[in-house]
């Protein structure tokens, strides 16, 4: 397989949420030992996400496979002109292909297209892959606290882009 296999596309089909939830609930078990609480906390989070979707503000990415979902990452709109950058998600065998940087560069041009002034996320120490994509994409480590939201102890962060 080879990155220019992967679909990616920017609309919801049936069942697409679900199985989004279902990847992050299975995944992070595997990887991280996190209990139902995360997938709690990501179908809410979707929900939301779907409930508040702007097409002109909001963004889906998702990487499909074979017509299998391999991965994910959103743009959610929020206050004062910010986006959160969330559910951003490659199944194991997918890695390593180039294909989180080709979703941060097309996250990074539909902030600039969209005009925000700033985004923020929110991960886990334990996201070491992740939290360099970051890094590199100009974000900043901004704030750090310990959380049980995912079953177990962890220590959240929190990352920024002022854009403006």
């Amino acid at each position: 397989m080879q990155l220019n296999d992967i679909i990616i596309r920017n609309d919801f089909h049936s069942g697409d949420l679900g199985y989004i939830i279902y990847l992050h609930g299975k995944l992070y078990r595997e990887e991280y030992n996190y209990t139902q609480e995360f997938e709690r906390y990501v179908a809410k989070g979707l929900l939301e996400f779907f409930e508040n979707y702007d097409l002109k503000k909001d963004r889906i990415w998702i990487c499909e496979y074979e017509n299998k979902i391999i991965g994910s990452l959103a743009l959610m709109h929020r206050q004062n002109n910010a986006a959160q950058l969330r559910y951003f998600l490659i199944t194991p065998q997918f890695r390593g292909l180039g294909l989180g940087k080709m979703l941060m560069k097309s996250f990074l041009n539909f902030l600039e297209e969209c005009k925000y002034n700033s985004c923020f996320l929110w991960t886990t120490e334990e996201q070491k892959a992740a939290s360099k994509l970051y890094k590199k994409a100009g974000l900043i480590l901004t704030e750090e606290k310990f959380s049980n939201t995912f079953g177990k102890k962890v220590k959240e962060q929190r990352y920024d882009l002022r854009i403006k």
